[in-house]
């Protein structure tokens, strides 16, 4: 057995000479790129710019989101994934293949090998584009991980113990609940509601409220800058800008905490459902522990202000915001493909 595990720790070190494995957050607003031995390397926007006719390249990640919605018409730029999935292969495919070649990455004698996360909820057919994608681009080995359990592994929660661990995964296209124990996931719920949900009751509540249009970013933008899911005593204000809907030119408006608090109550409100009905299907046992334990907020939109407090009120308990969520889950995947041999129950393919 000692000399099984000998050879295997021979194999991946003989591997990192010849080839640079990688973990992915193949996430519907970010993409971020972890290279074995050198940690996270590249975090971008999930966007691609192209050109309408010819479908050549044109820029991907930051410069393609600094370009959308304000092409000309023979460029068009596309957010690959939606919901978590991918809803534009060809898209996905030109974006996973430039970031790999940003990451700037030593040439391959050997195919590299890399994990990608995925939402808990995916199906086969989402399953098969996301490998075909990342195949395509000419990695040797697919290996697909669970988003919850690739941000628990992240968060540095002892998923290997029989106690029951909680993880709320916000990301952009979808929030993940799983209840995480011995490797394995006891309880899941992947949810199309998330930080794209917010940004876009955030539009359609100007819209309704104001008569201001605003694009999808701007309202995330201000959903950064003032967004909350809970009252404080802090008061918050920006200015959004967009077009007035009755006049048609161009007009900024002075919002609050407090509109865009009441903007997104419905989403916050489905987030919250979603970890209510994991606690309410779960044994005594696993109850205790998790109250014991708390719950722990990663993705994005653990950091919406107030969300754990709201989260805690609603549910009468203890819940965390982890460090730097935005990159739990593609921390996670790196966890595990640098120690292979420990998490590979883990992996769904």
């Amino acid at each position: 057995m000692a000399n099984g595990t000998g050879n295997a720790g021979l194999i991946t070190r003989l591997r990192s000479f010849f080839s640079t494995d990688l973990a992915m957050d193949l996430g519907t607003a970010n993409t971020l790129i972890y290279a074995r031995g050198k940690g996270i390397v590249v975090n971008e926007p999930s966007v691609v710019a192209i050109s309408n006719g010819t479908r050549k390249v044109v820029s991907v990640g930051a410069q393609a989101k600094v370009m959308y919605g304000k092409t000309p018409q023979d460029i068009i730029t596309i957010r690959p994934l939606k919901d978590g999935v991918i809803a534009d292969f060809d898209a996905a495919k030109i974006m996973i293949s430039t970031l790999i070649s940003k990451a700037k990455l030593s040439g391959f004698l050997l195919k590299p090998t890399i994990i990608i996360g995925v939402p808990s909820g995916i199906t086969q057919v989402e399953k098969k584009a996301v490998i075909e994608s990342a195949m395509e681009t000419g990695m040797g080995r697919v290996h697909l991980i669970e988003e919850p359990m690739a941000a628990a592994i992240g968060t540095n929660m002892p998923i290997h113990e029989s106690r029951a661990n909680l993880i709320v995964d916000i990301g952009g296209g979808t929030t993940e609940v799983a209840i995480i124990s011995m490797f394995a996931t006891a309880y899941s719920e992947s949810i199309r509601v998330a930080g794209d949900e917010l940004d876009d009751s955030i539009v359609k509540y100007l819209r309704r409220k104001n008569e201001l249009e605003v694009g999808v970013f701007e309202a995330e933008r201000i959903k950064i800058l003032v967004g909350s899911a809970h009252p404080s005593d802090t008061r918050l204000e920006t200015e959004a800008a967009g077009r007035d809907l009755s006049g048609g030119l161009p007009r900024r408006l002075k919002v609050d905490d407090v509109m865009i608090r009441e903007a997104m109550a419905e989403p916050v409100k489905a987030i919250v459902d979603a970890v209510h009905r994991a606690m309410s299907g779960v044994s005594a046992e696993m109850a205790a522990d998790i109250t014991s334990r708390g719950v722990v907020l990663a993705g994005g939109g653990a950091l919406i202000r107030g969300l754990n407090k709201r989260i805690q009120h609603d549910m009468g308990l203890p819940v965390y915001r982890s460090r730097d969520p935005l990159t739990a889950i593609v921390r996670g995947a790196g966890r595990v493909l640098e120690n292979f041999d420990f998490f590979k129950r883990v992996i769904i393919n």
